[in-house]
């Protein structure tokens, strides 16, 4: 019997089905295999001659999207009104018993940073550059007050003070020291007080001064342990004004990932500083609830962006760290989150251990991610079916076939938000094959700030559009507008004899639903052997009729790097040849035609690299269309 599970996905909620849904099209049917050699338009049926697939059994679908719900720590009375008091405005040394008296400036512990930084990076700062999605920025030229915008990457590296863990990486502490301290008193000169609140700079975001706060602490031997007084005194104060500047303002944070950074350095400053436990007791509360809010049951990042993702556990782990440098444990809700935050991160590798290309990330390399994964200490498995998160994955042998089958995430939780719904990415054996461009997160490196818009657009991802619009309205700041709004999927396993068996995928969209009256559906078949990917792309009338006259579609599959394509002489086809000398062919079947087209990938270092597209673009009826098409390997 065929498993099977359909879940309704909305944007701000998932509704479940125990059926599919009305008016699912045909199923593709798996091909009864091809003779060796070209694949013909025979061997992509269209929908209309197309067997149902009959439905299976269902699998329990996913819960409603909810957020994660983990209560403050439970404490004592008198830790209780501790933290009660402590949010009042009363000072940690008063609630430490010290009535007024200023402890000395120290910090009580050292910590061991747990995450390696970029020896490259660390050898360019050394050499007087930040060295930033491989631009290379001197750091003489850096305005550390922010009155001349830097671009969005470098600001956050420079502010955050990310780039302490890479000096870290690249030699003993005595060769990195004076060039931190060389480009913290530069820092210090052109900030020399906290503004009230934040937005006066980037320098004052709450995500940006969170995070500079906990780099400080965990980083603190490289700018702590020089001969000058005067800057260790300086760095002290500016510690303790950043830690009382982040009580106040950590309500204002610009996103739910930047309240998460401001209370990760709260808990640090908490648990490093004289007077702290008071400080410590309200973080962690504040710390749990932002947490709770920013993460689905699944464990998926509300912004459903794997860098944000990446960015979480990694503000986590360094927490940890700190909570171990004075041998106390965290609480459990901060275990309970880092266990879930993993195993959705891992559902978007590819066989390689890389990441996919998703909601303005890049290719994130295998080693830096197994890194963070290390770090974490969490041992697990990808999930398959990330029902909240609204990632599908499917592993086929040494295939993998990811599925963007969920709603763009909201403004509000969108940093670099695309319009990718129902894009997918295929590779086989750690081969991309099909991929998204990526890259938007981190144009202002050699990808230029210009194509920030054009890689967070559909054209910039593996799917559908129409009308060259996009899916989902891209605007300015990372956020996104009106569009889809809804997506329904349907996954089931198609069981096999001769030649095997198969997983299906199947979701709709209404993103175009408002402007062309057209519903979007994509059916995806993987076999089980990883050999055969078959695909429909259906536009089924919003109403009964349709609407008269034709539209212009394209239907976009964004080649993986070395990739070397040759059209068919009918143009309704193509031949890949991989890097790993393996051989693809693409067909399609029915209307429109196959051409083929440049475009950009960002790499595992976020770099462009130049790449080739297959599109398959015509006129659709406004009544409908169906366009079916083939990606099988041959030998």
């Amino acid at each position: 019997m065929a498993d099977a599970l359909s879940t309704r996905h909305a944007a701000g909620s998932i509704r479940d089905h125990v059926a599919p849904a009305e008016g699912t099209g045909p199923a593709i049917p798996l091909a009864a295999g091809c003779e060796e050699g070209a694949l013909t338009e025979a061997d992509v049926p269209p929908a209309e001659a197309l067997p149902s697939q009959a439905p299976g059994e269902l699998i329990e679908p996913g819960r409603a999207l909810a957020l994660a719900d983990f209560a403050p720590p439970a404490v004592g009375a008198g830790e209780r009104l501790l933290r009660f008091a402590y949010r009042l405005g009363i000072p940690g040394s008063a609630l430490s018993g010290h009535f007024g008296k200023t402890a000395k400036p120290r910090l009580l512990a050292t910590v061991h940073s747990p995450l390696p930084g970029s020896r490259v990076a660390g050898t360019a700062l050394r050499a007087g550059h930040f060295l930033v999605h491989g631009v290379k920025a001197p750091i003489a030229q850096v305005d550390f007050a922010g009155a001349a915008r830097m671009a969005p990457p470098l600001e956050r590296v420079v502010h955050s003070f990310a780039w302490l863990a890479d000096l870290d990486a690249c030699g003993p502490r005595e060769q990195g020291a004076p060039v931190a301290e060389r480009v913290l008193s530069a820092w210090l000169n052109a900030n020399p007080g906290a503004p009230s609140r934040p937005g006066k700079g980037p320098a004052w975001m709450v995500g940006n001064a969170g995070t500079r706060l906990l780099n400080w602490l965990v980083h603190a031997p490289l700018i702590l342990s020089g001969n000058d007084s005067a800057l260790r005194s300086r760095v002290f104060v500016q510690i303790g004004d950043t830690a009382r500047w982040l009580d106040k303002n950590v309500g204002r944070a610009e996103d739910l990932l930047g309240e998460v950074a401001g209370w990760c350095g709260i808990v640090a400053a908490g648990l490093l500083l004289p007077d702290g436990k008071p400080r410590r007791l309200f973080g962690e509360a504040g710390l749990v609830k932002a947490l709770g809010e920013m993460v689905g049951d699944d464990g998926g990042v509300l912004s459903r962006s794997s860098l944000m993702q990446m960015e979480a556990i990694a503000l986590l782990v360094r927490l940890r760290a700190c909570y171990q440098a004075v041998r106390r444990d965290p609480p459990q809700a901060l275990e309970a989150i880092m266990g879930l935050l993993v195993p959705p991160l891992l559902a978007l590798t590819h066989g390689d251990g890389s990441l996919g290309s998703w909601q303005g990330g890049w290719a994130v390399d295998a080693a830096d991610l197994a890194a963070l994964i290390g770090a974490s200490g969490v041992r697990t498995r990808p999930l398959r079916d990330v029902r909240q998160w609204g990632y599908q994955r499917v592993v086929a042998s040494k295939s993998i076939l990811q599925f963007d089958a969920a709603p763009p995430p909201l403004a509000k939780h969108a940093r670099s938000g695309c319009a990718s719904t129902l894009a997918f990415e295929f590779s086989q054996a750690g081969q991309r094959i099909i991929v998204n461009c990526g890259g938007a997160a981190c144009a202002g490196g050699l990808i230029p700030v210009r194509l920030e818009q054009g890689l967070r657009a559909t054209a910039a991802h593996s799917t559908l559009v129409l009308d060259d619009a996009n899916s989902t309205a891209v605007v300015i700041g990372g956020k996104l507008g009106g569009g889809v709004s809804e997506v329904e999927v349907d996954r089931r396993v198609i069981p096999g004899e001769r030649q095997g068996g198969a997983t299906r995928l199947e979701a709709s969209h209404n993103g175009y639903a408002s402007r062309h009256g057209l519903i979007h559906r994509r059916i995806l078949i993987l076999r089980d052997d990883g050999s055969e990917l078959r695909g429909e792309d259906l536009l089924v009338p919003k109403s009964g009729k349709g609407k008269t006259g034709k539209v212009g579609f394209a239907i976009r599959f964004h080649l993986g790097a070395g990739i070397e394509v040759g059209l068919s002489e009918d143009g309704q086809g193509a031949g890949l040849a991989l890097p790993d000398g393996s051989y693809w062919q693409f067909r399609v079947g029915g209307e429109g035609q196959v051409t083929l087209e440049e475009s950009l990938w960002a790499d595992g270092q976020g770099r462009p690299q130049p790449i080739q597209q297959l599109v398959i673009s015509g006129m659709a009826s406004r009544g409908g269309g169906s366009f079916a098409w083939l990606l099988k390997k041959m030998g």
